[in-house]
């Protein structure tokens, strides 16, 4: 089986700042929610996990799999979708002049400047990650987890399920949610 979770919340998060690959660790209410989750899929067998190498990931990654004997480990194809220059600014519904605000509402419209990364770009590393990595893994019969970030994850969940662009959000999850993709 294949698994994916996004981390649990940051600072970021509640001020509806663009994080992408700009380091923010998980706050307090963050660390509850990994640990709530941990409880919560205790019964879910995981014989590897695979997560980005940012702070909040990794985190949340180490508290969902306390106490087990599950290796863990990081792969930069996992990491966020880089914003440029638009990581930190305030985005989302409350926010529609924002200069990232395409990216969310016409992604298929999006057009990357200042740095950022296209979802092409995106597509292609998270792609390369589940060829070269998740895809023998899952031959072998292992079960694996991927802890990851709201954008990344889409990406590989709308690979698998053959989302088009233009529904890329449809496939969002909320924080350490845990996600049966395969």
């Amino acid at each position: 089986m294949l698994y994916i979770m996004r981390h649990g919340q940051t600072d970021w998060n509640l001020q509806h700042k663009l994080q992408g690959k700009t380091d923010i660790p998980l706050n307090e209410a963050g660390r509850a929610m990994a640990e709530n989750a941990r409880q919560k899929y205790r019964d879910i067998h995981f014989d590897v996990c695979y997560c980005s190498p940012l702070k909040r990931a990794r985190e949340t990654a180490e508290i969902l799999l306390r106490g087990r004997d599950v290796p863990v480990f990081t792969d930069d194809r996992l990491a966020e979708m880089d914003f440029g220059r638009c990581e930190g600014v305030k985005y989302g519904p409350l926010f529609p002049d924002s200069p990232i605000a395409a990216a969310f509402s016409t992604p298929d419209k999006y057009v990357a400047d200042n740095g950022a990364e296209t979802f092409e770009s995106l597509f292609a590393r998270t792609g390369e990650f589940l060829r070269e990595v998740a895809d023998p893994l899952l031959m072998q019969g292992k079960d694996v987890l991927i802890v990851g970030h709201v954008t990344m994850n889409c990406s590989i969940i709308g690979q698998l399920r053959g989302i088009p662009l233009k529904d890329f959000w449809s496939v969002k999850t909320d924080n350490c949610e845990l996600v049966r993709l395969l």
